[in-house]
């Protein structure tokens, strides 16, 4: 990687819209008076940085579960996963991801699998770090099947700034593990349910790298003599 490259980094194509109203507001701004268009400037600036894409190197062993999203582990806690997706009502490990205005958007699928179900309810836009985010506001949830059966929810929801979730994928999807399925836009939260029987590996405060952080591992099942990754 070159050391431009360490500085400027891809940008989503959902963020040119964006960054063209800012460059605008702030061309305007000049007009008016030159400070509030170097203030223009660092706006559009932080715009385009908050719609970056950057390229992620995803673990390959079978059975990871990582991040959807960059930010800090909020929460970690029995909940019962939104009703909307038809899963179980039994609780089963949540791990919220709090993403604040500064992390990248982009969202990625934690694990490998058929997208079976998505579902989108309109809500109030709490400050999303709080529990209580995750049955108010508004959130688009996804049901992941994996290869062994199981399934896994990963719900977007939005936060006290963000105004619209983005999702690019239906049900009936087959989607790799990091791969990109969403974002939303201006500070937000991203929650995974865990199978019943998988353990977090991360600690609230933890930094999430999305596509990278291991946040899970599936364990082994036994076949056999042998013992054979689950996924």
């Amino acid at each position: 990687m070159t050391m431009l490259g360490t500085f400027i980094k891809p940008m989503h194509p959902e963020g040119i819209r964006f960054v063209a109203i800012f460059a605008v507001v702030t061309v305007l701004l000049f007009l008016v008076w030159p400070f509030l268009g170097w203030i223009g400037v660092g706006l559009t600036i932080w715009c385009y940085y908050f719609f970056r894409d950057p390229e992620r190197v995803t673990p390959t062993r079978p059975g990871l579960i990582v991040s959807p999203a960059d930010g800090i582990v909020s929460l970690i806690e029995p909940a019962v996963p939104p009703e909307e997706l038809g899963m179980a009502d039994a609780p089963l490990t949540r791990v919220s991801v709090f993403m604040s205005v500064f992390n990248c958007h982009v969202n990625r699928t934690p694990i490998a699998g058929e997208v079976t179900a998505v579902a989108y309810r309109p809500g109030k836009f709490l400050n999303a770090s709080l529990d209580k985010a995750s049955v108010d506001n508004e959130r688009n949830s996804l049901c992941i099947r994996m290869e062994d059966g199981r399934d896994l929810a990963v719900v977007q929801i939005a936060g006290l700034v963000a105004r619209r979730i983005v999702c690019f994928v239906k049900p009936g999807a087959r989607m790799q593990t990091g791969e990109r399925f969403g974002l939303i836009r201006f500070g937000s939260r991203l929650d995974v349910y865990l199978p019943d029987g998988v353990d977090p590996l991360v600690s609230i405060g933890q930094t999430m790298v999305a596509g990278e952080t291991v946040i899970a591992e599936l364990p082994e099942m036994v076949t056999g003599s042998e013992r054979v990754p689950a996924s």
